[in-house]
């Protein structure tokens, strides 16, 4: 058996044993319900919990189907899986209370020389401690659902020090910034999309990247945010890429000309931000005399629903002098595919694309999504060799009103000539 067909079982398995074992709490919760021990119930009750597993396998193993579609398997399936869990341990206590009051009894029975005994299942559960349990396993789910929109402009700052073998001495000590996935369409609060950029440009960044998905699809979303971000700007300059949700393929347009019309618009908002826009190529960035290249392609995704626009082979081209290539590719799944078999000489690589789901749970030392069995690298930093990724989980929002765990991210890097003396792997 392979070890994938072993998780498979396992998948399955695990969750109807729960399932089971959560049927018979509520029956003995709700003893007064009737409609819980009708076969009717208990069909619709396994039906849903086949479809909650379905949508789990899908997202994890079933790459053919829609990302959307994965995702919210694995968002739905998480969401009811924990309040699965924090129902199960009243669960367990209660049968544990049952199984001490049966032994009790046992005993009892065993003084008196009676040869009955009295088996677990005829103790009656505790409607109270079960019920608890209910409304204990709802409270999560409650907490989730108030505090989704809270998380939406509860922007952070994450501090990243980039070792980096052949950086000049010149860039030693430079800081850099990175926001990503400003999805400007679906905003709805000016003042605190300022306040997240007024934290940007207090940590003084040299310069400044931006990785793509300035809107959910179409230019017209920034006139009322252009203002806004035309206020990030570094002495070494601001430098973006393009994300898959900037081209407008995900819209219906009238005609093919009003999407290349609104794809100028896109490139035009970049340029009157005083961004310095790369679409499949490259720039020397010189300080002190000394060089780096910083390099940005267009959208490239593994994944079959997202566009291959991105040409390494031209913004790569006329860069084998530069000691250290810095490069912006929105979708961190380009990583893997292309840039570490092909280019070992991009030295990282920055990212956004994947929001965390915009559903998980993040610390400095540890981090959770079920977005991680869709995507191999899908937030925060990563190294293979001399070759390193960053994946910053997004400064704005799309089809997920909100945010849990995973909150909006500002991230500032610090160059450093040489190996990281810990020598961390993340």
């Amino acid at each position: 058996m392979t070890e994938q067909a072993l998780n498979i079982i396992l998948i399955i398995t695990i969750p109807l044993l729960i399932d089971l074992y959560v049927l018979h709490g509520l029956r003995g919760a709700f003893k007064k319900w009737k409609l819980l021990r009708t076969a009717g119930f208990a069909a619709v009750y396994w039906a849903i919990c086949i479809i909650i597993i379905c949508g789990l396998l899908t997202g994890v193993y079933v790459r053919e189907v829609g990302l959307g579609m994965r995702a919210a398997g694995l968002l739905g399936f998480s969401l009811i899986f924990i309040g699965k869990l924090t129902f199960l341990p009243f669960l367990v206590i209660d049968d544990i209370r049952r199984l001490r009051l049966w032994r009790k009894n046992s005993r009892k029975n065993q003084t008196a020389d009676k040869a009955i005994l009295m088996p677990p299942n005829t103790i009656p559960r505790s409607e109270f401690l079960l019920k608890a349990g209910l409304l204990a396993g709802a409270v999560p789910l409650a907490a989730i659902k108030v505090n989704m929109p809270k998380g939406l402009y509860d922007y952070h700052v994450r501090y990243q020090t980039l070792y980096l073998p052949n950086l000049p001495k010149a860039f030693d000590g430079i800081k850099l910034g990175q926001i990503s996935d400003i999805h400007s369409g679906s905003f709805y609060n000016k003042k605190a999309v300022l306040g997240g950029v007024e934290m940007l440009l207090k940590e003084k960044p040299d310069l400044i990247f931006f990785t793509g998905d300035l809107v959910n699809g179409e230019a017209s979303e920034m006139v009322d945010y252009q203002d806004i971000f035309t206020k990030v700007k570094a002495p070494l300059g601001v430098y973006s890429s393009l994300g898959n949700h900037d081209y407008g393929d995900y819209g219906d347009w009238p005609n093919p000309l009003d999407k290349i019309k609104n794809h100028q618009d896109l490139i035009l908002t970049h340029k009157n931000m005083g961004w310095d826009l790369l679409l499949n190529e490259h720039r020397r960035l010189k300080v002190d005399g000394e060089e780096i290249g910083i390099l940005g392609i267009e959208n490239w995704g593994e994944f079959s629903r997202f566009p291959k626009y991105g040409r390494m082979d031209l913004a790569t081209k006329n860069t084998d002098d530069l000691p250290v290539k810095l490069l912006l590719s929105h979708d961190p799944s380009h990583w893997r595919a292309e840039v570490l078999p092909k280019y070992p000489q991009i030295d990282a690589t920055f990212a956004g694309h994947t929001h965390g789901m915009q559903f998980g749970v993040r610390t400095e030392t540890f981090q959770w999504s079920p977005i991680k069995y869709i995507y191999n690298e899908w937030a925060g930093h990563y190294q293979q060799g001399l070759q390193q990724l960053y994946v910053n989980v997004g400064y704005g929002f799309v089809g997920l009103y909100g945010r849990v765990g995973i909150l909006p991210e500002i991230t500032i890097f610090t160059l450093k000539t040489g190996h990281d003396p810990l020598g961390k792997r993340t």
